[in-house]
């Protein structure tokens, strides 16, 4: 590899994407806009899913009566927790933001209830939630002046049962959290698989790729160079992403080692299919319909928009298919649980996509290709 050609090379990209504003818009503009437009969208509540899982530790009458009652008027759907689950864990892994979880022990003797003036004898009814829910919250009312009137109709005194709030989120989020890690895996892999794809494409109808061969210039420079270049876009419109989300939204994100790790893995990943995707688009016209093709399906099924779980169970597993989806899961997990173990698995199956692609990639990039 030769640092001056490199260096050349990327030189006249940038000059050439500069003289493009359409693709500046699409690059920097683009996300930016879908940050305001939903994150504005979703800072209105959710549309409401009264299932309530419960995880019932005791399985008493007691608790029976508890869960009959909460089940009466038909306002939750009532779905059973396995007991040997760990209820915190359980709505995570099921993404679930509310779950109630009655004590082993809930029988409390006459002689130690209380009596209307306080609580000191109440049992405690966990609720496991999700604070970044917008949904949650008018949920947990509602399961509150339910169990008030349980408590009424099962033993006369308001307080005998008491909800005690955990969080499975060490800090409070909102669904803005949430989004804009996304926004910023799908800003990424457009950029990277929509320039790969139209300027190979265009350089290959001018018969520019076959001219190479006849300069000094080697493929490894070629790829080094493009990809200095797409990881120069993706810098600056994942800095613009996380400007406007901290200063119109006040985002509170974990910003550590792992997003420009999981930046530069994205990079070579949709660099590699931009280049396997080139010998299809046989004129530059072509390439912008091939990449559609290619990513609007990546854009909505990978939970970029909206979570995976709220699709039809086939359309889960197709999206675990998707590179973008383990993208999307490696950047939530380092930027909003901190959660190391899950952000090195999901960053490793993205590593391993990227390392064959771009090896495949890097095979059928050939200056003398004819089409």
């Amino acid at each position: 590899m030769t640092p001056r050609i490199i260096a050349a090379n990327l030189g006249i990209r940038l000059r050439i994407f500069h003289r493009e504003r359409s693709a500046m818009f699409f690059t920097f503009a683009f996300p930016v806009i879908l940050v305001l437009v939903f994150g504005t969208i979703f800072t209105k509540p959710e549309h409401l899913n009264f299932d309530l899982p419960v995880q019932d530790l005791s399985g008493t009458a007691l608790s029976a009566q508890l869960l009959e009652a909460l089940a009466a008027d038909q306002t939750f759907r009532i779905a059973p927790v396995p007991t040997d689950v760990d209820a915190v864990q359980y709505a995570k892994e099921r993404k679930q933001n509310l779950v109630l979880v009655i004590p082993r022990h809930i029988d409390v003797p006459p002689s130690h209830r209380l009596d209307p003036r306080g609580d000191a004898g109440a049992v405690s009814l966990t609720y496991v939630y999700d604070p970044s829910s917008t949904s949650v919250t008018t949920k947990i009312q509602l399961l509150e002046m339910m169990v008030a009137a349980v408590n009424q109709k099962i033993t006369g005194i308001p307080a005998h049962f008491k909800l005690v709030p955990v969080s499975i989120l060490p800090e409070r989020y909102r669904f803005i959290e949430f989004f804009v890690p996304g926004i910023i895996a799908m800003a990424i892999m457009t950029s990277c698989l929509s320039n790969a794809l139209n300027m190979n494409a265009e350089l290959r109808q001018k018969g520019i790729l076959r001219k190479l061969a006849t300069t000094p210039i080697t493929r490894a420079d070629w790829l080094v160079s493009s990809i200095l270049y797409q990881l120069i876009l993706s810098a600056v419109s994942t800095a613009a992403i996380l400007l406007v989300s901290y200063t119109v939204f006040d985002v509170r994100l974990h910003l550590d080692a792992w997003l420009p790790l999981i930046v530069v893995v994205e990079v070579i990943a949709f660099a590699g299919i931009g280049m396997l995707l080139t010998p299809f688009a046989k004129e530059a016209e072509s390439a912008s319909a091939v990449g559609n093709a290619f990513l609007f399906p990546m854009m909505f099924l990978s939970g970029t928009f909206f979570p995976v779980e709220m699709m039809p169970t086939f359309l889960q597993t197709f999206a675990k298919l998707l590179p973008l989806y383990y993208v999307n899961e490696a950047l939530r997990a380092a930027m909003i649980f901190a959660d190391n173990p899950a952000t090195l698995r999901s960053a490793g199956v993205t590593a391993a996509f990227a390392a064959v692609v771009f090896a495949a990639g890097t095979f059928k990039t050939r200056w003398d290709a004819e089409t």
